[in-house]
């Protein structure tokens, strides 16, 4: 087993830095002094990033507000790691070494720093506070704690989780206050012990900034470059397709890597630019510069006033129920492939592996089921997050401003991927912005008998909280399941059982606003089957092979099958036909994706009874039915949260 496999294995991942010249290397050698570097690890999954602009000043001021010091890294390149935590947390990496923790805290509502071994020594020597001297204990002491009769000197004053440095005779250690300074000495337990050993000797780097990272990596950067390049080029020589070559910009860092690409490989791409309606006025007006001095033709499909108009339907969108994204972006896009491009495009974007797990496993070619007449080629997808922005250094494109205010992606600015603490970030630069979804938020938590917590811990980003926020709401003894359905609920009255007329019946009372009239559900369950509709009593009739389902427009829904599995499959398409066409968002994307051209949308979807013959292609694009386990409260088998 190699080193990389060994690490790998242990969740570790092995980076490189140059100590001569002082930054993280990305390839095997200094492009600058042609030294190999020197290996130390960062935990997995190793997207390691600059850190930049007002990122710098935020970790300098941590360092300063713990030891009155920020001397050490003053003028030193500094990078973040992205590892696992309850919101924001960063491993701090300077010296070739990770000296701490960047940690949000949600509880306190803001930003805290733990250190690690090589930030205690780093710091050791010149800190004037937040220092703890102790001794008369022996043997293994990492994880345990300091009794106050054991500590002779304390320096500075500081509270209960302060970040320490240890010294017990030669040995130094970082370690975290469990009581303030002034109790130190009379508690039992005082502080706890991180860690403690004699000082390795680390290396000290000489001061480098960004382009000093960008020259030492300038040959990593040439060869990743070309190898993205050459992709590009022979799929477009082998496709054999004559498509427009466009690139998805959003304005972000990885999409201004994969259209620098693009240009190299196929001239002037056109630039396709989703305006959510939710965007950073800062990205708007990035995207239109960039391709006035491009000379790029731009694009642009609005999601207009699409998610405040839906919100109310479908709630706050979360990370696990995020209908505004086929709303806001697939909807508007697919329409302007289709208006701009009716022949199809050949779109290369700046998808990255270690962006999300949904990622993870794309190919250099893949599709969009959601938006027909699109190929997409991803030539960054392997790229780490350094190894994107070392590639922008060198090639001096211009960036998005937003990311040297402290943003790590960039996106819409009430994205609930997006972190707690750069939430607090849209609220420093952009109150106006933050106070209109705060508004909505409060009020949607007191409608629905929320606490506080819901919008100020940002419980609202899970529609079912995953275990850290559900450990972390029980321990506050927190009720995060509202009083009232936020959306569309059932009452199942009868489930798949006996009939006495024979066969398999069940039934149900589903409460959904009704936002059009009743013949627009006869639509939507012609696409599942034959359809007998009477609009003066508001009743269809679905008729299945495998058995039939009455709707009445009242919400009552019952169906009868000649066995229990039939009943429950007519039951379900029953049911995601009226939530269906009640809370159609009018996006189209099931119009396009029709293969007979019988969806219209006027008001709603509209289905053509002469050309549909109830395929069911339009129902796998519909947002609606793609979140049903999320929309409908009380479907049978629903998963809840735990309260």
């Amino acid at each position: 087993m190699d080193m990389a496999q060994k690490n790998a294995a242990h969740g570790k991942e092995t980076c490189r830095w140059c100590d001569r010249c002082g930054t993280l290397l990305l390839g095997e050698s200094c492009s600058a002094c042609g030294s190999g570097g020197r290996e130390f690890e960062v935990n997995s999954p190793g997207d390691i990033r600059p850190c930049m602009g007002d990122s710098v000043d935020l970790v300098l001021g941590l360092f300063r507000d713990a030891f009155e010091t920020d001397a050490p890294l003053r003028g030193k390149a500094i990078f973040f790691n992205k590892i696992p935590g309850e919101d924001r947390t960063d491993e701090i990496v300077a010296h070739g070494a990770v000296i701490g923790i960047l940690r949000f805290d949600i509880r306190l509502g803001r930003i805290v720093l733990e250190i690690r071994q090589a930030g205690a020594e780093l710091f050791d020597g010149c800190a004037s506070k937040n220092i703890v001297v102790f001794g008369g204990m022996s043997g293994h002491l990492k994880g345990k704690s300091v009794p106050g009769a054991n500590i002779y000197d304390v320096k500075g004053e500081f509270g209960i989780g302060s970040a320490l440095i240890l010294r017990k005779g030669r040995k130094i250690g970082p370690g975290i206050a469990l009581v303030p300074s002034g109790g130190m000495r009379e508690a039992e337990k005082a502080a706890k012990i991180r860690d403690l050993d004699s000082p390795s000797g680390m290396p000290l780097s000489p001061d480098a900034d960004l382009r000093v990272f960008a020259e030492c990596n300038r040959g990593h950067v040439r060869r990743i470059g070309r190898r993205g390049v050459r992709e590009i080029k022979e799929f477009l020589s082998k496709s054999g397709r004559d498509l427009p070559v466009t690139v998805s910009f959003s304005g972000g860092k990885d999409s201004l890597a994969a259209c620098a690409l693009a240009m190299e490989a196929a001239g002037k791409p056109e630039l396709m630019y989703i305006d959510t309606g939710l965007e950073f006025p800062e990205t708007r007006e990035y995207v239109r510069g960039f391709a006035e001095r491009s000379g790029c033709v731009l694009h642009t499909a609005s999601g207009g006033s699409g998610f405040w108009d839906n919100v109310d339907s479908f709630g706050p969108p979360a990370k696990d129920f995020r209908w505004c994204c086929k709303v806001c972006k697939l909807g508007p896009v697919s329409e302007m492939i289709e208006r701009d491009f009716p022949g199809g495009a050949i779109t290369v974007e700046g998808n990255r592996w270690l962006e999300s797990y949904a990622r993870s496993g794309i190919g250099f070619v893949s599709k969009n089921p959601f938006v027909p007449n699109q190929i997409n080629l991803n030539p960054i997808r392997s790229w780490r997050s350094a190894d994107v922005w070392a590639y922008i250094l060198v090639h001096g494109l211009p960036y998005n401003p937003l990311y040297d205010r402290d943003f790590e992606r960039i996106g819409c600015y009430l994205c609930p991927s997006c972190l707690s603490s750069e939430w607090m970030n849209v609220g420093r630069i952009h109150p106006e912005l933050h106070s209109r979804w705060e508004d909505y938020l409060k009020d949607y938590a007191e409608r629905r008998g929320l606490p506080e917590e819901y919008v100020s811990m940002g419980f609202w980003r899970w529609k079912v909280l995953p275990p850290k926020m559900v450990q972390l709401s029980e321990g506050m003894n927190l009720r995060m399941r509202p009083a009232e359905a936020s959306g569309p609920s059932m009452d199942l009255l009868k489930g798949a059982s006996p009939c006495v007329a024979g066969g398999y019946s069940m039934e149900a009372v589903v409460r959904v606003q009704r936002n059009r009239d009743f013949s627009y559900v006869e639509d939507a369950l012609r696409t599942a089957g034959d359809v007998r509709y009477s609009p003066e009593y508001e009743i269809a009739l679905l008729r299945l092979p495998i058995g039939r389902a009455k709707l009445f427009g009242g919400g009552q829904v019952s169906v009868t099958a000649p066995d229990a599995r039939n009943a429950r499959k007519v039951f379900e398409t029953a049911v995601k036909a009226l939530i269906r066409a009640e809370m159609c968002t009018e996006c189209g994307i099931c119009a396009r994706k029709c293969p007979r051209h019988a969806i219209t949308i006027s008001g709603g979807m509209r289905v053509d009874p002469g050309r549909c013959n109830s395929c069911g292609a339009c129902v796998g694009s519909c947002m609606v039915i793609h979140y049903y386990d999320k929309l409908m409260e009380g479907a049978p088998g629903k998963q809840r949260s735990k309260e």
